[in-house]
């Protein structure tokens, strides 16, 4: 049984991170459920194991936090949905790519409910969507915008963390990194593509699609 957990308001990153270490040694410990929880943060950024410095081109602008997981610089903020998933892999299998396509999977089936096309590139992480509405990119290529990000942990082969997918974000607020490392390319999110999407409307697809990928 996988728990739903949603958060109303804004959860501090300090509250989410410890409680995301007690659920998971209680999953390890077979004394809890699996749990998805939905949330939001106030802005700040957080810092994964492979954070480089230069990246953090604002340092001062919101408070930044040593994640734990693997990845660089990513932000969160009010209007972009969090989803801290914990899942015991040693009953789900051992393998943390397919664990990891299976995220991205979670997420493109979402979006495919409002028809946006999310996409996943070979050379960067997260999912991303073609914009050809906007300015093509130097090299003459189509434009690709980050829509949602992804940064897992595992412990005892539990996971934590998860993804983040940008419903309504300030998009300025992510000015203050070099999002996961990648300047290349721009960040986006499902109202900057013109859809009148809530937080709740997203919420109500990553259910619908959730037993359909991790079944």
């Amino acid at each position: 049984m996988v728990e739903w957990r949603t958060s109303e308001g804004l959860v501090p990153y300090e509250a989410a991170l410890s409680f995301m270490e007690a659920r998971v040694a209680d999953i390890a410990a077979g004394r809890a459920d699996e749990m998805v929880w939905l949330l939001e943060h106030p802005p700040l950024y957080t810092a994964g194991t492979s954070a480089r410095a230069e990246d953090l081109t604002e340092p001062g602008r919101f408070p930044v936090y040593a994640a734990g997981r693997g990845g660089q610089y990513t932000y969160h903020g009010p209007g972009q949905r969090v989803a801290y998933v914990m899942l015991d892999l040693n009953r789900r299998g051992r393998d943390v790519r397919a664990y990891v396509r299976k995220l991205e999977d979670w997420i493109i089936a979402a979006l495919a409910e409002f028809n946006v096309k999310g996409e996943i590139r070979p050379d960067r992480v997260g999912v991303w969507v073609v914009r050809p509405d906007k300015p093509a990119a130097t090299d003459g290529a189509l434009r690709e915008d980050k829509i949602a990000a992804i940064g897992v942990k595992l412990r005892r082969w539990v996971s934590f963390h998860g993804i983040a997918i940008n419903v309504e974000p300030d998009l300025s607020h992510f000015d203050g990194i070099v999002p996961c490392g990648i300047r290349e390319h721009g960040v986006t999110s499902l109202v900057d593509l013109g859809l009148p999407v809530t937080i709740a409307d997203l919420d109500l697809a990553l259910k619908a699609n959730f037993p359909r990928v991790f079944a």
